[in-house]
């Protein structure tokens, strides 16, 4: 939260290096490891209204200054799963490889980045555009560098450190708890979601009772992580994501904006 408190505090800096007041976040991680949330209480924190932007079905590059423009100052908008709602560079095919007509083009990698550098910097002040994706690996390095995306934050897995916070604000453990220990030793050895943890940790107000159900949770993911995955499981598993990738690209197109205690689609 402190680059972003620095951040508002500075808009004599901004506008003696003739900068845009603007600020790029990318934030990347598996799923349920807290993006989401994060976006909230970068929102909470500041005040600022939030867009969420869907690119799934833009027709034109043309579209986004059309968007932009029923965004307001102190505002944040958040590009969700960057790397699955546009194919960039070439949105110019359909899934199944046949071109597109041409006003059904889509966006392509130079209208975002005019959009980022260009008509985002232009329209106004204290402006946050934020991106989340499960896959860094998969995005573009051109929307990755310092000036649009300045800083990038890595959601990872649930750590020691991060399942003791949990604690704190789910159970009200400040100290130390008899089954800290088996649960940090877990942790280490096993990928799960902050999400996961809370969601356990919040079955009961009695912490024996909810730290003792956190427990036999990651037992069971030591034992599913230690058994071998069959070939028909892993044939189901790539099914299974193809699968995916094509519902993405049915997603409608929308923008609304989040404000604290509503929400309100245009």
């Amino acid at each position: 939260m402190e680059d972003l408190n620095r951040f508002v505090r500075r808009k004599e800096f901004y506008k003696r290096v003739g900068k845009a007041w603007k600020r790029g976040y990318l934030l990347y991680g598996p799923p349920g490891t807290g993006k989401s949330s994060l976006v909230a209480a970068m929102a909470n924190h500041l005040k600022f209204d939030v867009y969420d932007l869907q690119l799934a079905n833009i027709i034109r590059d043309s579209d986004l200054r059309r968007l932009l423009l029923s965004t307001g100052n102190r505002s944040i908008l958040v590009i969700e799963d960057i790397d699955c709602s546009v194919d960039l560079p070439d949105r110019r095919y359909t899934v199944d490889g046949r071109k597109q007509p041409e006003h059904h083009v889509q966006l392509t990698l130079s209208g975002l980045l005019n959009f980022i550098d260009g008509l985002w910097s232009s329209c106004g002040d204290e402006r946050i555009i934020i991106f989340t994706t499960n896959h860094k690996d998969r995005l573009d390095p051109a929307l990755l560098r310092p000036g649009r995306m300045d800083m990038h934050v890595h959601m990872s897995y649930c750590n020691p450190q991060g399942f003791k916070l949990l604690a704190s604000n789910y159970l009200g453990i400040h100290g130390h708890h008899h089954l800290f220990g088996e649960i940090e030793g877990l942790l280490k050895n096993i990928e799960v979601t902050p999400a996961q943890v809370a969601e356990e940790l919040m079955k009961s107000e009695d912490a024996d009772i909810a730290l003792g159900g956190l427990v036999k949770l990651l037992k069971r993911k030591k034992l599913e992580g230690d058994e071998p995955i069959g070939k028909d499981a892993q044939m189901l598993g790539v099914r299974d994501v193809k699968r995916q990738k094509v519902e993405i690209k049915r997603k409608s197109p929308r923008i609304s904006r989040i404000k604290v205690n509503r929400r309100r689609t245009i």
